[in-house]
């Protein structure tokens, strides 16, 4: 484990902690758009990772959900998620996480996810694989869509915006086994790196929601691309990420359906 790995690792569950302690409570909380909100908690935990990582390395940038970026002109990056998954947290929904990745002249090289209910810990580092409390970890075995679990997620404006992602739910409902929507996009990779589901998509994601996940997927063996197929970026409009043998098929259903906003092709 590299440095950055074991800092990354001594921040998430610092934060983490605080979430924790907190998720019993009653929060404060604004909303950033019409179902997007923000709690105290989110304030709480994102002020941990920023103080820690601007003590330690002062030199690198960070870009966090709740906060302007900070850009510094380093080759290194921060990028961080303090609460992933705020909806299920302020309703006592106990699936979210502390999601930190580092980056290097652009590629991710450390990523780690930390659960603080479950206390699971899901750590990568570039070219040394992925881990979930120590144990190596790897993404299933499934080679048929029909018997694969899938995950999925909604973006914010689904009640304005025809781009929504139910057109492709929808299609994938009619060939997969099942898919479940939990909420934490960031938790849906780590699982997908655990083999516990066999594939993930969504559309209008953030670096800070799949940065360390994408991470942990392939170091895990699987495979990301966007939604069609192409090579995944941090910028990129959408995520597909699977174990690999059943990528194609994700590739095949969701190209065969017609994009509620043509510029996504």
């Amino acid at each position: 484990m590299t440095e950055y790995g074991e800092f990354a690792i001594s921040i998430a569950r610092m934060a983490g902690a605080v979430l924790k302690d907190r998720f019993s409570e009653s929060h404060e909380i604004d909303y950033k758009g019409e179902i997007d909100l923000v709690t105290e908690a989110d304030r709480m935990s994102e002020k941990i990772l920023i103080t820690e990582i601007s003590r330690k390395f002062s030199d690198h940038n960070i870009l966090s959900e709740e906060s302007t970026e900070i850009k510094k002109g380093s080759r290194y990056r921060w990028i961080i998620d303090p609460l992933d998954g705020t909806t299920n947290y302020a309703h006592g929904f106990p699936v979210f996480c502390v999601s930190i990745a580092l980056e290097k002249d652009g590629a991710v090289r450390t990523g780690v996810i930390y659960n603080p209910i479950s206390e699971e810990l899901f750590v990568a580092e570039k070219g040394e694989g992925a881990f979930m409390n120590g144990s190596s970890i790897s993404v299933s075995k499934t080679t048929k869509i029909s018997r694969s679990l899938l995950a999925t997620g909604f973006p914010y404006d689904i009640w304005r915006n025809p781009n929504n992602n139910i057109n492709y739910f929808g299609g994938m409902a009619l060939e997969a086994q099942a898919i479940r929507r939990a909420g934490s996009a960031a938790l849906d990779l780590a699982h997908t790196a655990a083999g516990r589901f066999d594939g993930f998509w969504e559309l209008k994601l953030h670096p800070w929601d799949t940065a360390a996940g994408w991470l942990l997927v392939n170091e895990a063996g699987g495979t990301i691309t966007d939604i069609f197929g192409n090579p995944y970026r941090l910028d990129s409009p959408g995520i597909l990420a699977s174990n690999g043998k059943i990528h194609d098929s994700m590739i095949r259903i969701l190209g065969s359906i017609n994009p509620a906003d043509k510029r996504l092709l």
